[in-house]
């Protein structure tokens, strides 16, 4: 059977049936994932600077939600100068649109503004598997990320970036990063 200008064809259609254009296209993918489901795909997007932790469990994912046809998700950069901002929001939009999401818009919220206190329990575990001390409300870590002695001194309030102080264990000798609570 020829194809009839006008006429549209369905996958769940055999070939040798059209569909008018009034019956809507079969759809692989559920119209709209759940923000849950979301969330899930996003866990899986590792923070650049970090990549032991991801964009959910470092708290910069503040929102998900549908505006019409585009899924918007909001982000929350670490600090207003944060240089992995663009390529955050970058590979945020990539793990979507992997996804099967074409219509995604990345948004950036700045008020309120992070906090360490949006750290998940998994992140703050990760970050001291890694070798970096998790922020403390003490303003310096608790203990080593290498040996567990509380036996620390700073070294610099600076580290590698700006969120992160350089710290050393005096016990077994090792420096570390401490991530700066905020």
């Amino acid at each position: 059977m020829g194809e009839v200008p006008g006429q549209v064809r369905d996958a769940a259609v055999p070939d040798d049936t059209p569909r008018t254009a009034s019956r809507p296209p079969r759809r692989d993918l559920p119209v709209r994932p759940s923000p849950d489901q979301i969330m899930a795909w996003l866990d899986a997007v590792p923070d650049p600077e970090i990549p032991v932790i991801s964009v959910v469990d470092l708290g910069i994912v503040r929102g998900i939600r549908w505006q019409g046809d585009t899924l918007e998700v909001s982000v929350t950069p670490t600090y207003s100068g944060c240089p992995a901002t663009r390529v955050i929001s970058m590979d945020i939009e990539t793990a979507l649109r992997d996804r099967g999401l074409q219509d995604v818009r990345i948004t950036t919220q700045i008020a309120p503004p992070w906090t360490t206190d949006w750290l998940s329990e998994k992140g703050r575990a990760r970050l001291q598997d890694y070798g970096i001390a998790p922020p403390s409300p003490a303003g310096g870590p608790d203990r080593c990320p290498h040996c567990s002695s509380d036996n620390v001194t700073r070294i610099s309030q600076y580290g590698s970036t700006p969120c992160k102080a350089q710290w050393r264990c005096a016990d077994c000798l090792e420096p570390f990063d401490y991530f700066k609570c905020i």
